[in-house]
């Protein structure tokens, strides 16, 4: 049983990592990663959710009929990303302004309800928490990283959480703006997802 909640936790992490594995998420992906702080900020309020959610629908698997489970799962992802809204604004205002609608935004991301659908309405609480929580930490560590490697090359420096702007290229640096637009979103995660597929999935 443990070694079967562990290998559903880790599976998250590298094998199943969301974006660059299964490219799902990538709405959140491309656009709120200008910087670190961001991309971690989304990460770790997506998996706030999934966490949630997986541990109530596992729960009320037997209880919710088969014909409005559906809905039944958006009712429940929806309170957990109100949940979540509303603890952003008390505690991370400035965070919470940044990322702007893409926090409401939670509901309909396809990785939450996939993983209602596809994992916690199947099993039991102990695997789709853990399920819940290597999935998120998988997106988080995502979001960082494209966040860090666009941040780093677009600006020259890295922004965290109460230390902004940290120099980490040097003084002579140009900043390469253009990963910071639009488009350096689309161009980084095409050469992330490229090195991904170079590396297997179990290395």
């Amino acid at each position: 049983m443990a070694k079967t909640v562990v290998q559903e936790f880790t599976k998250g992490l590298w094998a199943e990592v969301a974006p660059f594995r299964l490219v799902l998420g990538l709405c959140p992906v491309l656009a709120v990663t200008k910087t670190l702080e961001n991309g971690v900020g989304m990460g770790l309020a997506t998996t706030f959710v999934l966490v949630g959610s997986n541990i109530l629908v596992s729960m009320l698997r037997n209880v919710i009929p088969s014909k409005v489970r559906i809905a039944c799962f958006i009712v429940i992802i929806a309170t957990f990303v109100t949940v979540v809204e509303l603890l952003m604004q008390a505690f991370t205002y400035p965070l919470f302004l940044k990322l702007g609608i893409f926090i409401p935004l939670i509901v309909v991301n396809c990785i939450v309800l996939g993983r209602a659908e596809a994992f916690a309405s199947k099993n039991g609480v102990a695997k789709s928490c853990a399920d819940g929580l290597g999935m998120g930490l998988g997106f988080t560590l995502s979001l960082g990283l494209l966040g860090a490697v666009r941040e780093i090359i677009g600006t020259g420096t890295l922004s965290l959480p109460f230390l902004y702007n940290i120099p980490i290229m040097g003084d002579g640096y140009r900043p390469f703006t253009f990963m910071v637009e639009a488009p350096g979103a689309f161009v980084a995660l095409g050469l992330m997802l490229c090195l991904m597929n170079l590396i297997p999935k179990k290395a």
